[in-house]
């Protein structure tokens, strides 16, 4: 599985207008559901949802990353939004470090492995100092696109 395979570019956020995480979440599925890959009249819920799993558990993996996730019913396959800020966001990261990277995964119910797939697929790019810094420098969807089409050629770059 590649990123291209479930980041929808569509829905990239090159400057999150949130200045805390629960809004960066509701602004994410707020542009997932514009796209129309599930119901956007879901996205109040699916944002709940999304939060509700921060809340027992941050994915703010530190070094400026964070990856909240959730699997709902509304979504019928995997699909995930990229969104940027300058400023830095708390997510309550592991390393108490500002989030400037955030990869919003929703995922079907139905189908586990497609999200435990994904998950790895975002953990080994983001495990990787290039990715984030690059992630991090992008100021446009075609940016953010093109970073994805060459980290899924190299994926070991």
């Amino acid at each position: 599985m590649k990123l291209s395979d479930f980041v929808c570019t569509e829905a990239t956020i090159t400057e999150l207008q949130a200045s805390d995480r629960d809004g960066a979440i509701m602004e994410l599925v707020s542009a997932l559901g514009e796209t129309g890959r599930f119901n956007k009249g879901k996205s109040r819920e699916i944002a709940a949802e999304v939060i509700k799993r921060e809340n027992e558990a941050s994915t703010g993996l530190g070094k400026g990353v964070a990856v909240p996730h959730v699997k709902h019913k509304a979504v019928k396959e995997v699909i995930a939004a990229i969104g940027l800020s300058s400023k830095g966001i708390n997510f309550f990261a592991l390393d108490k470090q500002p989030v400037y990277s955030v990869i919003l995964l929703i995922s079907s119910v139905d189908d586990p492995d497609k999200h435990l797939q994904a998950m790895e697929n975002i953990f080994r790019h983001l495990q990787q100092e290039r990715f984030r810094k690059f992630l991090r420098q992008c100021r446009s969807a075609e940016q953010v696109e093109d970073l994805i089409d060459e980290a899924d050629e190299n994926p070991s770059w």
